[in-house]
């Protein structure tokens, strides 16, 4: 390895470590989801790979608040989603500009509220919220999960993907074989 890729891995992970810190943790209640921004996580993301998930909400949504009080608060979806995912909690009609592979997404007045162009991306268009994305460690889209989701059916979704058995088995054999402890 070169030295100029070397100190290239440090300085991202200096960067990633001192970015971390200095932002505050958001979580969904003590002990819940580590959330990051989506920055963060493609920045994390490239110095340790990991699939991401990124829940879409927005400040209005009601669904949005009650899958983080009896969804996202759960300790074995929490422990899980920390441990095996980079979770983005991302308001799909923020009015900051995200920088993503080279393209800027920008907030786009519409109706009411208006819209973020990366939710409207990351969800092909299809904007409801709640909105689960699953991306792989390539920044790939696996899944969209819409709407509200109970914590057992959460659970199936989260090992599934978290456990690569989507490059196994299809999701209807998942869902015979997988029994949630939840």
């Amino acid at each position: 390895m070169s030295f100029r890729i070397k100190t290239s891995v440090v300085l991202l992970a200096l960067f990633v470590a001192f970015a971390s810190f200095n932002m505050p943790e958001r979580k969904t209640e003590e002990g819940g989801i580590k959330w990051m921004t989506f920055e963060e996580a493609v920045a994390a993301n490239k110095v340790a790979p990991k699939k991401i998930f990124i829940d879409l909400y927005t400040d209005w949504c009601g669904w949005c608040k009650v899958m983080d009080k009896k969804t996202f608060s759960v300790e074995a979806i929490s422990s899980y989603v920390n441990a095996n995912y980079y979770a983005v909690k991302f308001n799909a009609e923020q009015k900051e500009d995200v920088i993503f592979d080279g393209h800027t997404f920008k907030f786009v007045a519409s109706g009411r509220n208006g819209y973020h162009e990366l939710a409207a991306t990351l969800t092909q268009g299809k904007l409801s919220y709640p909105m689960g994305v699953f991306m792989d460690e390539e920044m790939r889209i696996l899944t969209l999960l819409p709407g509200f989701q109970e914590a057992k059916f959460f659970d199936t979704v989260i090992k599934y993907f978290g456990e690569n058995s989507h490059k196994k088995v299809s999701w209807e054999e998942w869902q015979k074989s997988y029994q949630s402890n939840l």
